[in-house]
């Protein structure tokens, strides 16, 4: 198994106007023509609103998008500070209200997952190389 290898992260206010930051910030790490660099930043999104509208992320805390390379595959990943005893998980009921977030990062990335840290919860998602180019 590749080792990943971290190449940019980004702590941000937990506050829903910096989901569009940390689209920005996907841009800027993957480059604008990386042939998953849509689905990266709609996951992305995704995943840090949701981590603003339902945990402590979203009442003052932060949220961390993290990047990494894993073989020939991107790894993107967002932290927020948790919800009290809740963890991120998909509906069984495609037309629910609420739960489509998850529904569209499970349709868009090659895997996905949820990895816990004390109170922090990250949703991490695997998209399709090629790792981004190193500038000099």
């Amino acid at each position: 198994m590749a080792i990943s290898e971290v190449i940019a992260a980004l702590t941000l206010p937990g506050v829903e106007q910096s989901a569009r930051y940390a689209r920005v910030f996907a841009r800027d790490v993957l480059g604008e023509g990386h042939p998953s660099l849509d689905d990266v930043q709609t996951c992305v999104n995704e995943a840090f609103v949701n981590g603003v509208e339902h945990t402590a992320s979203g009442r003052g805390g932060r949220v961390t998008v993290l990047f990494s390379v894993d073989g020939e595959h991107v790894v993107a990943e967002v932290t927020d500070d948790g919800a009290s005893g809740e963890r991120p998980v998909m509906r069984d009921d495609p037309l629910a209200e609420d739960g489509r977030g998850l529904r569209i990062i499970d349709a868009l990335a090659l895997a996905w997952g949820v990895r816990t840290d004390g109170q922090r919860t990250t949703v991490w998602m695997r998209f399709a190389g090629p790792p981004p180019l190193r500038s000099v």
